[in-house]
């Protein structure tokens, strides 16, 4: 086959997904099923909402890198606070970069919403190519900064700018508290910390013992959960905790 052919005829590969948490809001079942598959295989951890009102709930009390809003529910985005209420989303802006759902009859009415941001906007039907392609640029601005918020200690990556965790390709469902302890022994690493020390960081003063027991034997359960992976989270008897190798 002619060299120039082949080339003409060789598709790029679509891009990927670093785990970052898309959500999807769609009126239409079909569009919604449709782009949520999608972006979970392309490598993206996909929420969805069905309503407008939904969709501005899960954007306030959760983290999201994206959300891909079908823009019939435009509405309930003047609605959307000006601060995160969640603790864990302290850190983020008011709201996610957004890509907009539109139909080409309907784009004189998105337009206005189209200003300085990080905004965009695809037209249906869906050409999920050009779907990818959007979300890609929009979250691209993001991860050079994101990647400098990122304590890591061998497989285990902590991200800063969204307080979420992952160990290896498996991410890891922290509660706010649990978050602040794997961050505090993580940066610690191969130090052992006291109960005194991990409850004064944690919730900011003293704690019962067993209030502390609890709180890593959860987050022990949610880090070292894989049998094939080597325990990361240590117990050094009378004396504390700490986070390292094989022990």
């Amino acid at each position: 086959m002619n060299a120039n052919l082949s080339n003409l005829l060789e598709k790029p590969s679509p891009p990927r997904g670093d785990g970052e948490r898309v959500l999807v809001v769609a009126d239409d079942p079909g569009d919604s099923e449709l782009l949520s598959t999608t972006l979970e295989l392309a490598g993206y951890r996909v929420g969805t909402a069905g309503t407008g009102a939904e969709g501005m709930s899960r954007l306030t009390e959760h983290c999201f890198d994206l959300a891909v809003w079908d823009a019939v529910l435009l509405s309930h985005l003047a609605h959307l606070p000006q601060a995160p209420r969640s603790p864990r989303a302290a850190s983020l802006p008011p709201h996610p970069p957004l890509l907009f759902l539109t139909t080409c009859d309907s784009l004189h009415h998105l337009v206005p919403e189209l200003g300085p941001g990080e905004k965009d906007y695809v037209t249906k039907p869906l050409r999920i190519a050009e779907v990818l392609a959007r979300v890609d640029v929009l979250l691209r601005r993001r991860r050079p900064e994101r990647q400098a918020d990122r304590p890591r200690y061998g497989d285990l990556v902590l991200d800063d700018a969204t307080c979420r965790a992952r160990r290896g390709s498996r991410a890891l469902d922290l509660t706010p508290a649990e978050y602040r302890l794997l961050r505090h022994l993580l940066v610690n690493a191969e130090c052992v910390l006291s109960k005194e020390q991990i409850g004064r960081h944690v919730w900011g003063d003293f704690r019962a013992n067993e209030a502390i027991e609890k709180l890593v034997s959860r987050l022990r359960r949610k880090v070292d959960r894989d049998p094939g992976e080597p325990a990361l989270i240590h117990t050094h008897r009378g004396f504390g905790y700490w986070l390292g190798g094989p022990g």
